[in-house]
């Protein structure tokens, strides 16, 4: 899909009568980044459901990496979520995306097509899980579902992996113990309003917009993951060792919460690509992500997250060479 143009090397304008243009030259040749012309051809970036963060972020990252590399076209594709982008990545599909770790690695140890190919770009922000149930649910605890109508998540999602983890580490059997209905975010809120699903799992940064509207205009409520099953989470052992205890502040979701932490899971999300993938436009790539973290972030909370520090850290996945380029770039 991507083509990269040739490098440019710096050159000296003419002397003599062109000395003005000497100077304009002069000044570009400080002024354009490592003297390299911006990648060309055209690169698939999978994002996420449209009322997720990871649309929204690609949305705003896209025009980001139209200022930085202006003769890229970048074309985004919706998905159901981190389960299906990795696939995409792996297999052709799309050259860059997001998703979670635990679908990173679960996707690995399965040794799925293209799976020793998927290299890491950046860490990002943490997923948070959250349950939620009206506020006047009987249900106080995951273990509580039983017998309950719950939306888990498309079968690509990353929330549906992270949701059947959790259900067993509650001692529930997600195809026996509960009504599993494979819906999305975009359709889970209206679910919960028509009192056609008892409960929804949904993984995602902070503050995810659709369970901020839904919390304004009905009655809901997060249930507490536990300590405990973040120990049982873990013994599972695989992919579920990613996962970690984390809260939900209070200022997430205020009509919600009403003041009160919520305890919950967290997993991070790696921005990632292929072993082939071009070093030079990966790294401009990161490059870009990395920058845009503040304008971003001023619309997509999650995007504040992204540390510098701790970026390079792309575990299960092994750092793109044209990543490692950048990281070193920037290194005090």
């Amino acid at each position: 899909m991507f083509k990269a143009l040739p490098r440019i090397g710096r050159r000296w304008a003419l002397p003599g009568s062109v000395a003005a243009f000497a100077v304009v030259g002069l000044l570009l040749w400080w002024l354009l980044p490592l003297g390299d012309r911006s990648p060309s051809g055209t690169v698939t970036f999978s994002t996420g459901t449209p009322t997720g963060v990871y649309q929204k972020y690609g949305t705003l990252l896209q025009p980001a990496i139209a200022k930085d590399m202006p003769e890229l076209n970048v074309r985004l594709l919706n998905s159901d979520g981190s389960q299906e982008n990795v696939e995409r990545v792996a297999t052709g599909q799309a050259d860059f995306t997001f998703a979670a770790v635990d679908a990173v690695e679960a996707y690995r140890l399965a040794g799925k097509p293209g799976a020793a190919e998927l290299r890491g770009c950046a860490r990002l922000y943490d997923d948070y899980v959250h349950l939620v149930v009206p506020r006047d649910s009987a249900v106080r605890s995951v273990a509580d579902l039983k017998g309950r109508a719950v939306a888990v998540g498309q079968s690509g999602s990353g929330v549906r992996l992270i949701a059947e983890h959790v259900l067993k580490a509650a001692g529930l059997d997600p195809e026996k113990d509960i009504t599993s209905l494979p819906d999305g975010i975009g359709t889970m809120p209206d679910l919960l309003k028509q009192h056609r699903i008892d409960a929804f799992f949904w993984s995602g940064g902070l503050p995810t917009s659709a369970i901020t509207q839904l919390s304004r205009h009905f009655p809901t409520r997060l249930v507490p993951i536990g300590a405990d099953l973040v120990s049982k989470l873990h013994a599972q052992g695989g992919a579920s060792r990613y996962y970690r205890a984390a809260v939900v502040p209070a200022d997430a979701y205020p009509d919600a919460e009403r003041g009160s932490a919520v305890p919950t899971v967290a997993v991070a999300n790696l921005l990632m690509t292929r072993q082939d993938m071009d070093p030079d436009l990966t790294e401009k790539l990161t490059r870009t992500v990395i920058d845009s973290r503040d304008r971003i972030g001023a619309q997509v909370h999650a995007a504040q997250l992204v540390d510098l520090r701790t970026a390079i850290y792309t575990d299960p996945l092994a750092l793109h060479e044209g990543a490692r380029r950048y990281y070193r770039s920037v290194k005090p």
